[in-house]
């Protein structure tokens, strides 16, 4: 099921060339966002700013800020053979964050976009 929403949402991405942001994993739609959510074990990560996190985050959302000195220290720490979602504000830092994470050995690493879009279509863990 992981494989077939990460192939459509790459699929959306080529066919909609501005979902990726600056080299970063490209952006998978908030309705497969929200499946992937409703899989056990699925990791929601936001990597804003903890200021950016205390304002407003997604229900059950971590927060693991992409900008910190010790942000590949605390990705380490995390089970690779997890599933993770990551938001930010607008989709870069969270693509950027998961290529990162997959050059790191993480398998299923999904880049859910902008906290506000997936905020305004319901999207939760």
């Amino acid at each position: 099921m992981f494989f077939r929403l990460l192939a459509a949402a790459a699929l959306l991405s080529i066919a909609s060339p501005g979902c990726s942001q600056n080299g970063g994993l490209p952006i998978m739609p908030p309705t497969a966002v929200q499946q992937q959510l409703s899989q056990p074990g699925t990791v929601l990560l936001d990597v804003r700013s903890p200021e950016e996190f205390a304002a407003g985050h997604l229900p059950g959302a971590q927060n693991l800020d992409y900008r910190a000195e010790d942000f590949a220290q605390q990705v380490a720490k995390l089970d690779p053979k997890q599933s993770y979602v990551l938001y930010c504000a607008s989709g870069n830092r969270s693509g950027k964050a998961a290529v990162l994470m997959q050059e790191k050995g993480f398998k299923q690493v999904v880049n859910a976009g902008a906290y506000k879009t997936l905020q305004e279509n319901g999207v939760k863990k």
